[in-house]
């Protein structure tokens, strides 16, 4: 199952993958992700990306997150941030990101509240500046 929101005024696409994706639902996935993104082009998109229930994707699966990664790049993701609580999904999801580039706009929480204000604010806000 999955569910996808958008958040037209802070331009983030929230959604939630939760247990195992067939291919057929993923594909629906995708094209939903898509244009959602679509949506909010023109602007810098954020996505915050809730699989805490999500199960370790087939490799066909695996191959249309990656795909959809890079789409959102070129559209203008300009931050990721990610909830996951399965060591074997974030092994997976870190193989992807690194393939697709996303790994350079990504992080992960453990608290829904704490990846909203940063996809919001960036690191400014929530005194994390670089080289500290």
């Amino acid at each position: 199952m999955f569910q996808i929101e958008v958040d037209r005024q802070h331009s983030i696409v929230d959604f939630i993958l939760d247990g195992y994706i067939r291919v057929e639902e993923m594909q629906r996935f995708v094209a939903e992700l898509k244009g959602a993104t679509d949506s909010l082009q023109g602007r810098d998109i954020k996505i915050k990306a809730d699989v805490r229930t999500f199960k370790p994707a087939s490799p066909e699966a695996a191959d249309m997150i990656r795909r959809v990664q890079e789409y959102g790049l070129r559209r203008g993701v300009v931050r990721v941030a990610e909830m996951v609580e399965s060591q074997i999904v974030a092994l997976q999801l870190n193989r992807i990101a690194r393939e697709s580039h996303t790994d350079r706009i990504l992080r992960r929480f453990w608290q829904e509240s704490s990846a909203r204000q940063w996809l919001i604010h960036g690191d400014e806000d929530m005194g994390m500046h670089p080289g500290m």
